[in-house]
């Protein structure tokens, strides 16, 4: 369930009273401002609105890429607002999948290394790496394609190598900013669908950031954001 009135008490993700400002020589900007926002685990949330609305930088802030100038955000019990950059990255690398639109993988690593890469972070051996990356690589349908470079793969397929990337330490939840804006609808949907198939049937916690109303709907339920505040929420078609 997803509550943006600040009633909740034992929510997967907790934000009160998120503020973010930005300073443009002596000009200051509120991208976000007062925002309270519950997020209970095994949610599936779009945020929506027009550019410049505050919406990736709310995504930001919940994944420990940037820090609010004033409010809280907990995360599974973790107050992350106070952190230090040290303890910030740690934290990422635990509990958040990021995926991203420009699908950011490296050009001169197979999809299994990309894939893997995050795990070089764990004390995970060898043979339990791969154990994951297989695992991660057949679940977004691309067992077959593990050694190809991101060149040889369509853009539908570069960004199921990014999912299966952000899934393969099995993190407290994921953030998809934008994650169909570089695709075409054949492949934007076969991304969609397996975002999903992420939240129905493997109960992960998904925040999405879109512009496309077809990828909103596939949400449980769709918030939208204007000038920094949550300003609507209704439910999605996702749990017909």
């Amino acid at each position: 369930m997803v509550r943006v009135d600040g009633g909740g008490t034992d929510s997967l993700i907790s934000v009160r009273n998120l503020g973010k400002t930005y300073r443009r020589g002596s000009e200051e900007i509120h991208v976000l401002e007062g925002l309270n926002l519950d997020v209970d685990a095994g949610d599936f949330v779009a945020f929506m609105g027009p550019s410049g609305s505050g919406k990736t930088t709310l995504l930001n802030l919940m994944g420990g890429l940037d820090v609010p100038t004033h409010g809280t955000i907990r995360v599974a019990g973790d107050e992350i607002t106070n952190m230090s950059s040290g303890r910030l990255t740690s934290w990422r690398a635990r509990h958040v999948g990021f995926v991203f639109q420009m699908f950011n993988l490296l050009p001169v690593l197979t999809a299994f290394q990309n894939v893997e890469l995050p795990l070089l972070l764990t004390r995970l051996s060898r043979s339990e790496r791969r154990k994951h990356v297989e695992a991660a690589l057949s679940l977004v349908g691309l067992a077959d394609r593990m050694h190809h470079f991101p060149r040889q793969l369509s853009g539908g397929q570069e960004q199921r190598v990014a999912i299966a990337r952000a899934v393969v330490t099995d993190p407290t939840f994921l953030l998809c900013d934008e994650p169909t804006g570089d695709l075409d609808r054949k492949s934007a949907d076969e991304v969609l669908s397996l975002i999903q198939q992420l939240a129905q049937e493997h109960k992960k916690t998904v925040l999405l950031v879109t512009h496309d109303p077809l990828a909103a709907e596939r949400a449980h339920t769709v918030l939208h954001l204007d000038k920094g505040v949550l300003v609507e929420a209704q439910s999605a078609g996702a749990r017909a």
